[in-house]
């Protein structure tokens, strides 16, 4: 026995479902999780960090707007500092952002898990830290915007003068 639902008949029901399922199948197709679907993607770096929901981290993170060079200045002071972040290497991944909350944790700014995932409660940490030491002037929110990477970016130059890379 058919049960009829009274939307199934109507153009506005194909539409969306035609509409949903092509945005599936194009979110599978740029995840690489559609067999076969992307033979020439790259993948990322094994520190690589773990993607978090759209909903607790709008912006793409990693290196927060920073230069490989910016990057390694900051992976040196961790490492200077105690908190190994593993390869000193430009790419802020899982291991650098690790050491970044531990530190932030063993400051007082961060009560988080220490995972690796730059989220909101991460970036927040860095906001805290920013707006102590290096001029951040915008609201502890977790967004990464605009004002957080120029201050971070302050950040990174005194590492970058203090090691000479």
């Amino acid at each position: 026995m058919t049960v009829y639902q009274p939307w199934e008949g109507c153009m506005h029901h194909r539409f969306w479902r035609r509409t949903f399922v092509s945005g599936v199948v194009v979110a599978a197709i740029a995840t690489g999780t559609l067999a076969g679907a992307s033979a020439t993607a790259t993948a990322a770096p094994a520190d690589a960090p773990r993607a978090v929901a759209a909903e607790t981290a709008p912006q793409a993170v990693e290196n927060l707007g920073l230069t490989a060079r910016q990057a390694k200045g900051v992976q040196r002071r961790y490492k200077e500092v105690g908190y190994d972040p593993g390869a000193i290497d430009g790419y802020l991944g899982t291991n650098s952002w690790k050491a970044i909350q531990r530190g932030h944790r063993d400051q007082g700014r961060y009560s988080g898990p220490i995972d690796g995932i730059v989220g909101p409660e991460t970036i927040k940490a860095q906001q805290r830290s920013l707006k102590q030491f290096w001029g951040y002037t915008g609201a502890i929110d977790g967004i990464a915007g605009p004002g957080t990477r120029a201050a971070y970016a302050r950040f990174a130059d005194w590492c970058i003068d203090l090691y000479g890379y």
